[in-house]
């Protein structure tokens, strides 16, 4: 098990200029941790920063010798553009073969990291209606399931190599720096929000302040395969509507039909983003110990919408 308590590591971090992936590189920069970042084009020149390239079949493996943990978080946007084919084929690839090149690379060190943690999505358990999922559910079955199956299963040589891999099955990310929750408050403070289609669709979210509170934990704590980095208590897309309004002291009861966000972003992107109802909750996590800040919605939104 890695100990991280009082301890300063090297921890490379892939796609640490996204959301998700500068939080944490920040959060462990401020505890003394020194951040390598794998990035591809000019950004692999900068100081602490490796190169690699996916979809090439690059990456600078002697530069990974003697880090303490990775943290692997590329891949393209779910919501980057229209679901064409080629555009799902995409999003598959630079999951599978991002995740495929670096752990090959870890399982080949002489002196391996002690832990990945990988990130997948709840996209896992597939649209499940009011089912309350945990890690001990079965998987889904959809685009995004088969999508989180194939990138989880990616990561199998560096666990065959005695790397402790964790799998980041991460809800929706609340942040006003970007997501779901950043496109959404500028039409709530409006008081044009509502719930999408009949609002009875679960919603499994947790804040940006808990998702990386939970990663640092993960990096200290000896949780292997999947893991739901979800807050203990999802909603239904109502009861976001309503909380999220009563923080912003706008009504929110504007629904909004199917047809809009799927003229916008194409059916079935829309349906799998915000139309689908998956009830996840983090059993591992709160089982193990960990406790959550931003335990319910309101709490959360409140946080996110004070933070300066």
């Amino acid at each position: 098990m890695l100990q991280i308590e009082g301890a300063i590591l090297d921890i490379a971090v892939t796609g640490a200029s996204g959301l998700i992936g500068t939080t944490v590189s920040t959060a462990l920069a401020d505890e003394g941790h020194r951040v390598v970042r794998l990035a591809r084009g000019a950004g692999a020149a900068a100081t602490d920063t490796l190169r690699w390239d996916p979809l090439a079949g690059t990456i600078d493996a002697a530069g990974l010798e003697g880090v303490d943990a990775v943290i692997h978080l590329a891949g393209e946007g779910i919501a980057e553009r229209r679901w064409s084919d080629d555009q799902k084929r995409r999003i598959l690839e630079s999951r599978t073969m991002g995740t495929s090149l670096l752990a090959d690379a870890l399982a080949h060190l002489r002196n391996p990291p002690a832990v990945m943690l990988s990130a997948s999505a709840v996209g896992w358990y597939g649209d499940r209606g009011d089912t309350v999922l945990t890690e001990s559910s079965a998987p889904g079955t959809g685009f995004l399931s088969d999508v989180c199956s194939a990138w989880e299963n990616a990561t199998r040589p560096a666990e065959e190599a005695g790397v402790r891999v964790t799998h980041l099955r991460t809800g929706m990310v609340l942040s006003r720096d970007g997501g779901a929750l950043a496109k959404m408050l500028p039409l709530f403070r409006l008081g044009l929000g509502g719930p999408f289609g009949n609002g009875r669709q679960i919603w499994s979210w947790i804040s940006i302040h808990d998702h990386v509170a939970a990663m640092l934990y993960l990096l200290g704590h000896d949780l292997r395969g999947g893991v739901n980095l979800t807050a203990p208590h999802p909603v239904s897309s109502s009861e976001f509507a309503h909380v999220l309004g009563r923080v912003v002291h706008r009504p929110a009861f504007l629904r909004v039909p199917k047809i809009g966000p799927g003229l916008l972003l194409g059916r079935e992107l829309a349906t799998n983003l915000l139309y689908a109802s998956s009830d996840v909750r983090p059993e591992r996590l709160v089982e193990d110990g960990f406790l959550f800040d931003h335990p319910d919605l309101a709490t959360a939104l409140r946080a996110i919408c004070a933070a300066k």
